[in-house]
């Protein structure tokens, strides 16, 4: 039963917030973008691109140590910064090859996405993935094009491969003027502002150049007349040929706004487009209703559970985006999976590995709580009424190995360590139901290396790994139960349970997986499974 609303004050603060994630192929720019914003946010004074990872100071975002490492983020991160009267939440996700399934499920916390596509390669794979992702909840886009410091695609071209690969529409918000060593700056369609671009540029209040008519012969002075005949007839093209920018339609998630950035010239524009155009928290699907973020009872969802964020205390996080109602210190609340109230007294916001503690928080912002593994993904927390978030979905992994434990003394570490892990979202864990198999699955086989370092660090398992005849796993239900004990009979040797004791069906091809599908029409076979449902 929907709650009274909240007072004035709490809508006010509603409607400040900003949650977004910025969604991409690995090394298209994201880490550094992310690093930009908190820079133009004030969250730091110095942004520490990935190329400089090598020297003392490593990226803000990236805080696991094999991404210290290795100059990648493999863990998502959750950072929070103030600009121009709004609360931005930003979730920063991993790209590289995949840590994707934390990717994945980051997607299910956020009112918007970031989308940056690299100017030189267009849409890549994983871009597509999550895409489809955001497609689950209809999330709302903004395209951003990076790069633009190097040689690559025309815009025109890449606006195409958007359309035609995500099935997206594409509207400028700006234009670039050249490329690589040509780039002069960018043209803002909606302010017809002209912001000219220097090397070594950094953001000040007075940038933009006011170009009210493109025919202005200032126009050639400041950028040549070649690139100024250019961008004429770029922007005549596009006015013929694109659609306006529809507010309905973006929000629907069919239609995205499109910018381009270098370095840090072109992210506050895109900042400030951002802030006006992203959404502010919205109702929130449960079993049973509709959540408004307005209602004045607490409610909120766990989303990503990281382990030892702090090497010195085996803690766990869970991060928990808020739904409805305002978060207080100290606030009791119903953990509904365990049917136990529990008090909030120690909840966190980020900055990265940066923690502070909060006292209250409101629909949209993202808080951390210390737990020691009684908080699972898809935890449902409200004062009141016992609901039950959905859209916070597993994912089936594409990539498989079998477990190699080489202490057998261990095995006990190592099944805590594998059920931990599995909890966090970081890998999935099957047991055959024949054999005394430990199967680990993941969305990207980056995922399998990042495991052995992290039971090794945090566990002090030495295991290793080895490939298995596997690439298919989907979860399978059946309504009727006499023919599912059959169907288990008759499949045991490629039946696994999960770490949450559900049946998976793995097989070694899609082509097989359509040959027992065909076999046995009654069963139904999943590629996503619903958290604790």
């Amino acid at each position: 039963m929907e709650s009274d609303t909240i007072d004035r004050a709490g809508v006010r603060e509603i409607n400040k917030r900003r949650t977004f994630a910025i969604i991409s192929h690995p090394d298209a720019g994201k880490t550094t973008l992310t690093e930009k914003l908190l820079l133009f946010g004030g969250a730091i004074q110095q942004a520490g691109a990935v190329k400089s990872r090598k020297t003392n100071r490593a990226a803000t975002s990236d805080f696991l140590s094999i991404e210290q490492e290795r100059g990648i983020s493999v863990s998502s991160s959750v950072m929070k910064f103030e600009y121009k009267g709004y609360e931005i939440n930003l979730l920063d996700t991993p790209g590289h090859q995949d840590f994707s399934e934390d990717t994945y499920r980051v997607l299910t916390a956020v009112d918007c996405a970031v989308m940056i596509i690299d100017n030189a390669k267009g849409v890549e794979p994983q871009t597509e993935k999550l895409m489809e992702v955001c497609r689950m909840r209809n999330t709302p886009i903004i395209t951003f094009i990076n790069k633009l410091d190097r040689e690559g695609l025309d815009p025109l071209d890449i606006f195409e491969d958007i359309e035609d690969k995500l099935q997206i529409e594409c509207v400028p918000l700006t234009w670039p003027i050249g490329m690589g060593k040509r780039f002069k700056g960018v043209y803002n369609f909606d302010g017809k502002e002209l912001g000219l671009f220097s090397p070594g540029y950094s953001p000040k209040d007075d940038d933009g150049i006011v170009i009210q008519d493109l025919s202005d012969p200032r126009l050639d002075e400041l950028i040549s007349q070649s690139a100024a005949d250019s961008l004429r007839e770029d922007v005549d093209l596009i006015k013929g040929a694109a659609d306006p920018f529809d507010m309905t339609l973006y929000l629907n998630g069919t239609q995205t706004p499109v910018g381009s950035a270098i370095n840090n010239f072109g992210v506050r524009e895109m900042l400030d487009a951002f802030v006006q155009i992203a959404p502010p928290p919205g109702f929130r699907p449960t079993q049973t209703r509709d959540v408004s973020p307005y209602e004045s009872d607490f409610s909120g969802f766990a989303f990503k559970i990281q382990a030892n964020m702090d090497p010195e205390h085996r803690d766990r996080i869970a991060f928990f985006r808020i739904c409805s109602g305002k978060f207080s210190k100290g606030m009791k609340v119903k953990h509904h999976r365990l049917g136990k109230e529990i008090r909030l007294s120690n909840a966190t916001i980020f900055m990265a590995q940066e923690r502070s503690h909060v006292e209250e928080a409101y629909p949209g912002d993202i808080i951390g709580i210390h737990n020691h593994g009684t908080i699972k993904i898809g935890d449902t927390f409200t004062t009141k009424e016992p609901l039950k978030f959905l859209g916070i979905p597993s994912f089936a992994p594409e990539h498989f190995r079998r477990v190699l434990l080489k202490d057998p003394l261990k095995t006990k570490a190592l099944n805590k360590g594998l059920t931990q892990l599995a909890e966090e979202g970081t890998i999935q864990v099957f047991r055959p139901l024949l054999g005394n198999l430990h199967v680990i699955g993941a969305v990207g086989v980056l995922q399998f290396e990042v495991t052995m370092a992290r039971l090794k660090a945090e566990y002090n398992v030495h295991a290793g790994y080895e490939p298995i005849d596997l690439s298919v796993a989907r979860w399978v239900t059946c309504e009727d139960d006499r023919m599912l004990k059959q169907f288990r009979q008759k499949n045991e040797s490629s039946l696994a349970l999960d770490a949450e004791k559900c049946l998976t069906f793995m097989t070694t091809s899609e082509y097989q997986l359509g040959f027992v599908m065909e076999e046995w029409p009654d069963i139904r076979f999943h590629k996503t499974r619903e958290h604790n449902v």
